[in-house]
């Protein structure tokens, strides 16, 4: 499922148009990403918990030379799924 298609399935349950519905979509995601870019965690009530993690810098090796590179520090969004959403996934 994309956007798109996400779009369209929230128009056709709540009476809506495409355009209007994909601008919620769209609305939506951009303010996830948003809080996320402030470091805020995102909680979602029955569906999970978007946190950022920092990796801190490291040394790594070039995997056709051997060489030793240096990996610079950075930040990953995770995803944490609530117990509802776990329990719809494993039956």
């Amino acid at each position: 499922m994309n956007n798109s298609d996400l779009a369209d399935t929230i128009a056709a349950a709540n009476s809506l148009t495409k355009a209007d519905a994909r601008k919620i979509v769209d609305g939506v995601f951009a303010e996830i990403a948003t809080a996320a870019a402030n470091g805020d965690e995102i909680s979602l009530n029955g569906f999970g918990k978007f946190k950022v993690k920092a990796t801190p810098a490291r040394e790594g090796r070039n995997p056709s030379t051997g060489a030793t590179i240096q990996i610079a520090a950075s930040k990953k969004l995770t995803f944490a799924p609530a117990k509802a959403v776990k329990d719809k996934l494993n039956g």
